[in-house]
């Protein structure tokens, strides 16, 4: 049987090139210790010169290699590593660079080590933008950051073993099957292979066997009964497990994931259909970088930015621009029924011949890892916004199409007259109202972002016309049959090169920032929940007199999925109102647009409350204070549990709230952290909030243990948070 160990722990750092490194004798007890996911170096959240992660350095670890290897081949398993890298064993080479950050790639060990002893594994990674690598040559939107960013593995396998397994739902709505295409590395005569699949509890639904010693075979499990279906409502996943025999009949290897049986279709009349039924696309884009650690993410990060876009942001859809994302991130998709545009690494240019290659090995290895996943609708083949270029994007068409002939393809483009070659046009429209062009299937991949960027300190009037953009043209799109959807960008903001993005180069582009804490704009998105699952109430106000050009609060919008809301000040009812539908009839929950309860000047300013109305029943109520005052820092971590692997991270965020608990955005606080246990903090400490909020990340040590975390400020007094760091499971 195949085995697999993460090796993320353990490993010695050296943020530049020294020559020897790679040498079994080099000395590196100077060097950082760290675990991975490891960003090459740590920064500010904004204001610094991406420069500084353009360096070459060294990671090396002593890895044992188990006896079980005698015999067996022996692989290491990157699941990403930026820019390009050489990785060595023992001192020998292991393989040429490896060029490209955003895809999974093996390094195969055996010969180099030697069963039952440790192996020194040295990893030299360029992290420059060299223009040979998707997506560089030209100017970049987004950072790329360095490092050894995700996991790292070691495996054994026989000499033959499962290198792929594709598996696709077949007649799913009518008479489901599984059909799999499963391929062996190295062969042998009389071997075979069996396919099961199973619930997640372990029962077993169906098995079927095949004979495998040609090295390649198609396999069917059919009259498949009373199979659930997964769809965004409910993601129904299954348990798929493939074994390779040898001839005696001994179990060689075996490989197992997650599946979930659905038809999605983007059709010709327009529409998307998820499992035959039309679905109104809803989503956002998202940069899988993040504030201080770069790209360089644990798993519970990455699961916890898939639950903000389902959970906190309502959305159906979201898009990984510009590449590949983390398999924790699109794992989570998977789980909880958010539906995935995957794209290829690239941004405007295209490249040579040979940076073409490096695209579509890109493409094939991007293909490869998740054509098993449900939660992905669409393949990107063309890199975003580029030009046309009809033979390389006849290429990478043919190639999606042949790696996995179940899934449509789309090619994010920016010019409305450029080549079609994909079967969905996919298409950055910013124009107020969209204007699709002729192409059915048509979905727009982005809208809004740099035309109205946005701060969590801007005035209200900014803010607020950010977030009804964003509702107007998710209502105008909702309501045109020839939009399968809209993607808007973005959900987060993001760090950027200096050619973009404002002075401290952030592209304030996001419905929620940097710390993926929301602005108004989020409030549109969230307002759109079915009130089953969460009652949403938002007032989009400060509740002051001077924050807007011409003084006043009117109108008052409140986003929100109740039927009705009241609205008091003071005492004082001042009406009922229902949804502007008129204005915002495409969206499930259309926001509330309250006019005329404007001000006199020297009137007394009172406080505000919303109460929010389901069946005739109160079901939320918010209220603002008039004075703005600040009472406290709402401080709060995004998990009470961690895991001693050294590497474990969540979220400390923080804001400064008047008495009911509204963010005042124009105070400043210095917000000092102090920790005990087997945590510490990653970011600016002291911080200086911004928009009066911001966020640290909190991190496991190698060890477990009770840890308390101290937040102290010179206006509103000090705070402790108490978390637990659990062991590793072995």
């Amino acid at each position: 049987m195949a085995w697999r160990e993460n090796i993320n722990r353990g490993w010695r750092y050296r943020p530049d090139d020294i020559s020897g490194s790679e040498k079994v004798e080099f000395d590196d007890k100077t060097w950082e210790k760290i675990c991975l996911p490891h960003t090459n170096k740590l920064f500010p959240h904004n204001g610094f010169d991406d420069k500084e992660y353009q360096i070459v350095s060294w990671y090396r670890k002593k890895v044992a290699v188990p006896l079980r290897a005698v015999d067996k081949r022996v692989f290491l398993d990157f699941d990403g590593v930026m820019t390009a890298c050489t990785v060595y064993v023992n001192g020998v080479k292991a393989a040429d660079e490896h060029k490209g950050g955003y895809i999974p790639f093996s390094v195969e060990l055996t010969g180099l080590v030697e069963p039952g002893t440790e192996a020194l594994i040295a990893v030299q990674v360029d992290s420059n933008e060299r223009p040979d690598i998707p997506p560089f040559g030209y100017m970049v939107d987004y950072l790329t950051f360095g490092g050894i960013y995700r996991d790292v593995y070691l495996r054994v396998c026989a000499k033959s073993f499962i290198s792929d397994v594709f598996a696709w739902g077949v007649d799913v709505l009518t008479s489901p099957k599984l059909s799999a295409n499963i391929s062996i590395d190295n062969p042998a005569a009389g071997q075979t292979v069996s396919i099961s699949l199973s619930e997640l509890s372990g029962r077993e639904i169906a098995s079927a066997t095949c004979e495998a010693d040609a090295g390649d075979c198609l396999i069917s499990l059919n009259d498949l009964a009373d199979i659930n279906l997964w769809s965004i409502e409910s993601p129904y996943l299954y348990r798929v497990e493939v074994k390779l025999f040898s001839a005696d009949e001994e179990v060689l290897d075996s490989y197992s994931f997650k599946f979930g049986f659905r038809k999605v279709e983007f059709c010709k009349d327009g529409a998307f259909r998820l499992n035959g039924k039309a679905l109104k696309l809803r989503g956002l884009n998202r940069s899988q970088a993040y504030p201080f650690i770069g790209q360089a993410a644990p798993k519970r990060l990455q699961v916890q930015d898939a639950d903000i876009l389902k959970y906190d942001l309502a959305l159906n859809l979201m898009r990984t621009s510009h590449c590949p994302q983390s398999p924790h991130f699109l794992d989570r998709c998977d789980e909880i029924g958010l539906l995935v545009f995957e794209e290829l690494p690239g941004w405007q240019h295209i490249g040579d011949s040979a940076w073409k290659e490096v695209s579509k090995a890109d493409l094939t290895a991007m293909i490869k890892r998740d054509r098993n996943r449900p939660s992905i609708i669409l393949w990107g083949v063309r890199i975003n916004e580029s030009q046309d270029d009809h033979d390389f994007y006849t290429e990478t068409n043919a190639l999606a199409h042949k790696l996995d002939p179940t899934r449509q393809t789309g090619g994010v483009r920016c010019i409305r007259d450029s080549e079609c070659l994909e079967d969905v046009f996919t298409y950055n429209d910013f124009v107020d109202p969209p204007n699709p062009p002729v192409y059915i299937p048509y979905m727009i991949s982005e809208f809004m972002g740099h035309m109205f960027p946005t701060k969590t300190w801007d005035c209200e009037d900014r803010k607020l016309e950010h977030a009804m953009r964003h509702a107007e043209i998710q209502s105008k799109q909702s309501l045109d049959s020839s939009i399968a959807g809209a993607i808007g960008w973005c959900a987060f903001d993001y760090n950027t090169h200096a050619s973009f993005g404002s002075g401290d180069r952030i592209c304030y582009h996001g419905v929620s920032d940097i710390f993926r804490l929301p602005k108004w704009a989020a409030y549109g998105y969230s307002s759109q929940a079915d009130p089953k699952d969460k009652v949403v109430l938002e007032i989009a106000t400060g509740w002051t007199v001077g924050d807007r050009a011409a003084g006043g609060v009117d109108p008052i919008v409140v986003f929100s999925n109740c039927e009705s809301i009241k609205v008091y000040i003071g005492d004082e009812l001042r009406g009922e109102f229902t949804p502007s539908s008129d204005e915002y009839g495409g969206l499930p929950h259309p926001p509330f647009v309250i006019r005329g309860l404007g001000f006199l000047w020297g009137e007394y300013w009172q406080d505000l409350a919303v109460e929010g109305y389901i069946s005739g029943k109160c079901v939320i109520k918010k209220m603002m204070a008039s004075d703005s005052q600040p009472k406290r820092l709402d401080v709060w971590l995004d998990s009470n549990e961690l895991i001693a692997d050294g590497q474990d991270m969540t979220w400390l965020k923080f804001r400064i709230v008047d008495k009911y608990d509204n963010p005042l955005p124009y105070i400043s606080e210095i917000v000092t952290i102090t920790t005990n246990g087997p945590v510490s903090v990653i970011g600016t400490n002291p911080f200086i909030t911004q928009g009066g909020q911001g966020a640290l990340f909190v991190k496991s040590a190698e060890f477990a243990g009770d840890a308390e975390v101290k937040i102290t400020t010179s206006r509103l007094g000090e705070y402790v948070l108490h978390l637990k760091v659990l062991p590793v499971s072995e």
